[in-house]
C-alpha cells in the first residue's frame, strides 16, 4: 500500500505543478511585494491545514516577513495574505477574502477546488492556486467504491514549498 500512497502522492505533487505553475510564482510575487516593502506576510490558514502556518513560522527555514495571524490581527495595505482552506466554500475563509477584498488588500487564495467562475473565492482572490483534490487517493481496503487518504495538508506542504523557493529567491535577488 505504501508504493501506491508513494505513486499517488507524485502524480498529485505533477498534477499540482503542471496546472497552477504559473499561479504559484504569481503568488509568490504577491507576497514578495510584502516581504521586500514595509508590510508583513500572514497566512490564514484554515481547519488542519494551520500546520502550514506553525510550520511557516517555526521550522529550520522559516518563511522570511511572516506574521502570525488571528482574526484580530490588522491588515494594512502593505501587508499581504496568503489563505489556505480546504473548502473554497468555508465560511471564515469567504468572509476573510470579502473583507481583504473590501479593503483592497491583495490577497492569494490555496483551496481544494478548481477556480470557476462559481468559485467566490476565487473569484475575489488576486492569485488562486487549487490543490487540484476531488477525493482520497487510495480505495479503501475493504469498503468497495470507497476512498481513503485525502491529501489537503500534503498538496497544501507542497504549495507553500514551492512558494517559498520562488519567494525567498526574490526577496535573495533584491538584497
Amino acid at each position: 500500500m505504501s508504493k501506491i500512497l508513494a505513486t499517488q502522492l507524485n502524480g498529485l505533487y505533477q498534477k499540482i505543478i503542471q496546472n497552477e505553475e504559473d499561479s504559484i510564482e504569481q503568488t509568490a510575487r504577491l507576497l514578495a511585494q510584502a516581504g521586500i516593502g514595509e508590510g508583513n506576510v500572514f497566512f490564514a490558514c484554515f481547519d488542519e491545514l494551520q500546520a502550514v502556518e506553525f510550520y511557516a513560522l517555526y521550522s529550520e527555514e522559516p518563511f522570511a516577513k511572516l506574521s502570525k495571524w488571528s482574526p484580530d490581527v490588522d491588515i494594512h495595505e502593505a501587508d499581504r495574505v496568503l489563505i489556505f482552506t480546504k473548502s473554497a466554500q468555508n465560511p471564515e475563509a469567504l468572509q476573510l477574502a470579502k473583507k481583504l477584498y473590501d479593503e483592497f488588500i491583495p490577497f492569494a487564495v490555496v483551496a481544494s477546488d478548481a477556480a470557476s467562475d462559481e468559485n467566490e473565492l476565487s473569484n475575489l482572490a488576486y492569485t488562486y492556486i487549487s490543490m487540484q483534490i476531488r477525493g482520497g487517493l487510495i480505495p479503501h481496503p475493504t469498503k468497495l467504491g470507497e476512498r481513503i487518504v485525502v491529501p489537503h495538508l500534503h498538496a497544501a506542504l507542497f504549495i507553500y514549498e514551492a512558494i517559498k523557493m520562488v519567494y525567498d529567491e526574490m526577496l535573495e535577488d533584491e538584497l
